[in-house]
C-alpha cells in the first residue's frame, strides 16, 4: 500500500496566489473611482451641512464667523446658543479640517474641501469642492 501526499507543490501554491493578487489588483482599479466619488459627494454634503451651521450662527448673531474664529466656533456652545451648532469637528473625508474664509469669493464666505491633493486646484480625486459652486462641480470628477 502506498502513501502519496495530495498536498501542493509549492510551484501550485505560487500560481494560485500570483492569480489571486491579480484578481485583488484588477477589482481595486475598478473600485477606486467609486471610492473618489463616494467621499466627494460625502464632501458636498458635509459643506451644505456647514452652511447650514454658519447660517444660524449669522441668524442669532447678526455676522458670520470671522475668518479667525473659523469653523471651530460652531462646535461651541454660547451664552445665545446652548448646543453646538456642529456636533463633530468640520473634517472632510480625507482628514482635513474643512477651510473656512469670511469673506468668500463671491458669496458672504467660503467653505472649501481641497480633494485628495490638499492643494488648490486639481481634477479628478484632487478637485477642489467649494461651498459657492456645490452644484456647478458635482460629476466632474471623472
Amino acid at each position: 500500500m502506498s502513501f502519496r501526499s495530495r498536498a501542493f507543490s509549492l510551484i501550485e501554491f505560487t500560481v494560485v496566489l500570483a492569480l489571486i493578487g491579480l484578481l485583488a489588483g484588477i477589482a481595486t482599479v475598478g473600485v477606486r473611482p467609486m471610492l473618489v466619488r463616494g467621499k466627494q459627494e460625502a464632501a458636498r454634503t458635509e459643506i451644505a451641512q456647514i452652511r447650514q451651521a454658519v447660517e444660524q450662527f449669522y441668524s442669532v448673531y447678526g455676522r458670520y464667523p470671522t475668518t479667525e474664529e473659523g469653523l471651530l466656533v460652531l462646535r461651541k456652545p454660547t451664552e445665545k446658543i446652548s448646543d453646538p451648532l456642529l456636533t463633530q469637528d468640520p473634517i472632510d473625508p480625507w482628514g482635513r479640517l474643512y477651510i473656512y474664509g469670511e469673506p468668500g469669493r463671491t458669496e458672504p464666505y467660503e467653505v472649501i474641501c481641497l480633494g485628495a491633493d490638499g492643494h488648490e486646484g486639481g481634477t479628478g480625486a484632487d478637485m477642489d469642492i467649494v461651498s459657492w459652486n456645490l452644484k456647478e462641480n458635482r460629476g466632474k470628477s471623472k
